[in-house]
C-alpha cells in the first residue's frame, strides 16, 4: 500500500518509518527550527527509495545559496532521476533541476503548476515562497500562497505555516492590516514559527512601529530563538528597530552578540552583520 499523508498525498518508495522521519523535517522547515537535514537524511536511510526525500534535502540545499550546498542540490537531484514517482513527484524532481542548475524563475513556475494542482502540497508553496523571497518577486510571495489559501483550514497540520506565508506576501504587497493579523494569528497556533514572527516584524518596520516591533520580538524571543535557523535575521530586526530609535548601545551589544558573535560564516548570516554595520 502507498504511503499517503493527511492531506492525501502519495509518497512512493515510503514505509511508515521512513515517512515519519521525512514528516519530521517537513515541520522543522515550516518553522525554520531544529536539523531538518538530518530528519531528511534519516528517512533517506530507512527508504532510499523515496523519492520526495531526496527532493526535499535537493530543496534545502538549493535553496542554502552557498556553492558548495548548490553542488549537493544537483546530488540529490540526479539520486531522484531514477527513483519512482507519481507525476506530482515527477514535477517536483523537474523543479530540484531547474532550482540546482540556477534557473531559479523556471523551478519557481514548476512548483506553481503543482501548488495550482495540488494546493494542499505544503513543500511546493515553502519552496516556491521561498524563490520568490530570493527573487524580489513581491506579488507571487502574496499570490502564490493567496491561491492556495482557500483550500486550507484551521487545525490542518502546517496550517501556521500557510498563514505566516501569506502574512509575509501581504506586507510585501502593502497590506500592512491583514499581514499583522495572519502573522498573528500563526504565532498563536505555532509559537516557534520564525518566518510569521518575521513577518509581523517586517509590518511594524514598514509603519514605523519600533516599540511595538521591540515589544512583539522581546515579548517571547525563546520561541523564535530555539534551534532557529532564522534566528540572526530575526535578531537583526529587532537591532533594527532599536537602530531607528538612535540606541545604538543596543544594536552593537545584539551585534556582538546573537547576530555575529559566533562569526558565522554562512553568506545569509553575514548579510545581516554587514546590513548593521553599515548603517
Amino acid at each position: 500500500m502507498p504511503v499517503r499523508d493527511a492531506f492525501g498525498l502519495t509518497f512512493s518508495g515510503a514505509t511508515e518509518a521512513g515517512f515519519s522521519s521525512y514528516s519530521q523535517a517537513v515541520r522543522e522547515l515550516q518553522c525554520f527550527i531544529g536539523d531538518p537535514v538530518g530528519s531528511v537524511d534519516r528517512a533517506i536511510a530507512e527508504d532510499p527509495d523515496l523519492v520526495m526525500a531526496h527532493v526535499f534535502k535537493g530543496y534545502l540545499f538549493g535553496l542554502a545559496t552557498e556553492r558548495e550546498a548548490t553542488a549537493v542540490a544537483r546530488t540529490c537531484y540526479e539520486a531522484s532521476l531514477p527513483l519512482a514517482a507519481t507525476p506530482r513527484e515527477q514535477a517536483h524532481v523537474a523543479a530540484l533541476g531547474r532550482l540546482a542548475a540556477g534557473r531559479w524563475h523556471e523551478a519557481a513556475r514548476l512548483l506553481e503548476d503543482i501548488a495550482i494542482e495540488f494546493p494542499l502540497d505544503a513543500l511546493a508553496l515553502q519552496t516556491g515562497h521561498q524563490i520568490d523571497f530570493f527573487t524580489g518577486n513581491a506579488r507571487m510571495l502574496r499570490d502564490r500562497i493567496g491561491r492556495a489559501l482557500p483550500s486550507w483550514q484551521s487545525g490542518m497540520p502546517g496550517y501556521h505555516a500557510i498563514l505566516g506565508m501569506q502574512a509575509f506576501g501581504l506586507e510585501e504587497m502593502g497590506d500592512f492590516a491583514r499581514a499583522e493579523r495572519l502573522g498573528r494569528m500563526a504565532v498563536d497556533i505555532e509559537p516557534r514559527d520564525g518566518w510569521a514572527q518575521h513577518a509581523v516584524a517586517h509590518v511594524m518596520e514598514m509603519q514605523s512601529r519600533q516599540k511595538d516591533g521591540i515589544a512583539w520580538m522581546r515579548a517571547n524571543p525563546e520561541a523564535w530563538t530555539k534551534e532557529s535557523f532564522l534566528q540572526v535575521h530575526n535578531w537583526w530586526h529587532l537591532a533594527l528597530f532599536h537602530y531607528d530609535l538612535g540606541e545604538t548601545e543596543q544594536v552593537l551589544a545584539l551585534y556582538d552578540g546573537p547576530i555575529y558573535g559566533e562569526r558565522s560564516t554562512l553568506a545569509l548570516n553575514m548579510v545581516d552583520a554587514s546590513a548593521i554595520l553599515w548603517r
